[in-house]
């Protein structure tokens, strides 16, 4: 694997066609050991005169975002400088010069920014549900396993094993046992043939990492978050939400509340976040499991607007349904809300229809008309220069995600209630990994109080 892909960084030196085989945005670590292993297949098995080079479609600034993956690559003794991203090639212009044919891997809907090099796609590689409205029309392969690298392996082994280095094979079987949650069958995201692989590539590599050795490395490597900037962890697991040009950003952040808002400059940092993106409101939900083994969720508002911050701060605190029990924590800075939650069990997910309902009182409260013009945004210093800005018209409030065909979000594991294949593979977030295990830590409180009566 590590000469093939010396071999690819030379390729792009020369004036040639390139099939280039692309994973998805979010660039997790089924996406990027699909692209590498798929990648890497068909050069091997291939004609000479075509190219293969798998792109990690993300800048290379955001891959220090991807614990997991930084993690593996070291593990496998993959060098970073080898690895290509998508800042590094351009995909429009090789396009335009009829120099390029794509292979989509771990999707296959490609983003509006992108919609251009449809006609370029030759093939799908994926295992979620197909979005016909925006599947490119070319041969798609489609399975619904639990990870994109189950459908990598079973074509490598079928088609060509004796290519099949161990480099390559750690790679694969890290990756499904990672995505597939160590093949816990109590979890079910696991499904037969995720498991009938991973115990193929262990037949024939008897010297790989015993499963849970692997599953708690790449687990704990995808929480962490020492050496990040302030900036890269909001990043890091970021989601949107927007009503009449109003930005909101909820971050979650794997870490005591009060030990990030020690960080120093932090302020400075936050002021130039919700710049940077445009944000007028930014939401931190800390995550973490304290000494006692018990899930704790605390929650800071950061908004230079005193109005809108007051106001979503009172529709938090007086929720009912459902009711987030919060309790004001120290706060040394004014435009700075800080508050322990008291109901762990209310997640990311679902704080945000109650930001939707504190933005729709916000403007309630300044009186906007409906059907006016949509704002610019309100993080400014005066209620009536926002009522002169109400300009376009009425947005109904929006998910980021949800203005684009769908696409996977920043990768982390779930623990789910039921088969995923029921409606589907679920989307991943690691809340719901937290959630998962705050259920599970609640409920064997409540069984040990019980036999203690």
């Amino acid at each position: 694997m590590e000469d093939y892909l010396q071999g690819c960084r030379a390729a792009l030196q020369e004036s040639r066609p390139l099939h280039i085989v692309l994973g998805n945005e979010a660039c997790d670590l089924d996406s990027m050991v699909s692209a590498l292993a798929l990648a890497f297949y068909l050069a091997k098995t291939t004609e000479a005169e075509e190219v293969f080079v798998p792109v990690l479609n993300i800048n290379r600034s955001e891959l220090p975002l991807r614990g997991d993956n930084v993690f593996f690559l070291q593990k496998i003794n993959i060098p970073e400088s080898l690895l290509i991203f998508r800042d590094e090639i351009d995909l429009h212009a090789l396009h335009q010069a009829g120099q390029l044919t794509l292979i989509l891997v771990d999707h296959h809907v490609l983003p509006k920014g992108d919609a251009a090099l449809e006609e370029a796609v030759a093939e799908v590689l994926d295992h979620r549900p197909i979005e016909q409205r925006h599947c490119p029309p070319c041969h798609v392969s489609v399975e619904l396993v639990g990870s994109c690298a189950t459908l990598v392996t079973e074509r490598i082994l079928q088609g060509a094993p004796e290519i099949l280095d161990r480099q390559t094979a750690a790679l694969l079987h890290g990756t499904i046992i990672l995505d597939c949650v160590n093949m816990d069958l109590k979890v079910g995201k696991a499904t037969a043939k995720d498991s009938k692989y991973v115990e193929k590539l262990e037949a024939l590599f008897p010297d790989l990492p015993r499963r849970n050795d692997i599953f708690d490395s790449l687990q704990k490597a995808k929480f962490d978050i020492s050496g990040l900037t302030t900036e890269q962890m909001l990043r890091k697991d970021q989601k949107t939400i927007s009503r009449q040009g109003t930005k909101v950003a909820i971050s979650a952040i794997y870490m005591d509340l009060e030990a990030f808002l020690q960080r120093s400059g932090l302020i400075a940092d936050l002021h130039a976040f919700c710049q940077a993106h445009n944000c007028d409101v930014l939401v931190t939900m800390t995550i973490f499991f304290n000494t006692h083994n018990e899930p704790v969720r605390q929650l800071a508002i950061f908004c230079p607007h005193a109005a809108l911050r007051m106001t979503i701060c009172g529709v938090l605190e007086h929720s009912h349904s459902p009711s987030l029990k919060l309790t004001p924590a120290p706060s040394a800075h004014p435009h700075l809300q800080a508050y322990l939650q008291g109901n762990t069990q209310v997640s990311r997910k679902k704080l945000l229809p109650l930001l939707q309902e504190a933005l729709s009182a916000y403007f309630d409260s300044i009186k906007i008309p409906s059907g006016q013009p949509e704002t610019e945004g309100v993080c400014r210093e005066l209620a009536d220069k926002e009522l002169d800005r109400a300009g376009n018209s009425l947005v109904p409030g929006l998910s980021q995600d949800e203005e684009e065909p769908p696409l996977p979000p920043t990768p982390m594991n779930s623990l789910v209630d039921e088969c995923p294949l029921d409606q589907g593979l679920p989307k991943l977030s690691a809340e719901v990994i937290f959630e998962k295990c705050s259920q599970i830590s609640q409920s064997q409180s409540t069984a040990a109080s019980l036999s203690k009566k």
